[in-house]
């Protein structure tokens, strides 16, 4: 199913089209660039779904969603290409994601993401997210390589959740 989302004027890309993506387009770059673990990449894409964020026909940002238990489904990964960040994509992307969420009879979308992810814990309370509690040693537990971000350990996974009523 293809949609079309339209937001405010002023955003640079003011519409964008959403499709389900098959295996062989997965946008790897992007995917991983979410999540450097392609071993969980690949184990939660085959539970759900990625959905591709068009552009004049130029795929400009991907989610992942999957179910989490049966009215709870979980945003796994979101990521915008480099070049069309800060123009309305990430929200057209969530809004997306939670359409479709509705659709299929979830109550729940959750999210999770680093502690030290200080822009993406920004990003999901705008999106009207909230702090529903933390998952300690995470990233500790589940990535080989120490991560870092804005100069911080990421270790703990903060979770977020919205309501799809």
């Amino acid at each position: 199913m293809v949609r079309t989302i339209t937001i405010l004027p002023g955003t640079m890309y003011r519409s964008c089209t959403f499709r389900a993506l098959q295996a062989n387009e997965y946008p790897w770059e992007l995917l991983l660039e979410a999540d450097p673990s392609r071993e969980l990449v690949d184990a939660y894409l085959s539970a759900g779904e990625c959905v591709g964020a068009f552009y004049d026909q130029r795929l400009v940002g991907e989610y992942v969603a999957a179910p989490h238990s049966a009215d709870t489904l979980e945003l796994m990964n979101i990521a915008v290409s480099p070049h069309a960040r800060g123009g309305g994509v990430g929200k057209q992307l969530v809004a997306e994601c939670l359409k479709r969420g509705r659709d299929q009879g979830f109550t729940t979308l959750e999210v999770g993401t680093g502690n030290s992810s200080i822009d993406q814990l920004a990003f999901y309370q705008k999106c009207g997210f909230r702090i529903v509690g933390v998952d300690r040693d995470f990233f500790v537990r589940n990535y080989p390589e120490p991560i870092v971000e804005n100069g911080i350990p990421c270790r703990d996974m903060v979770r977020l959740a919205i309501e799809l009523r």
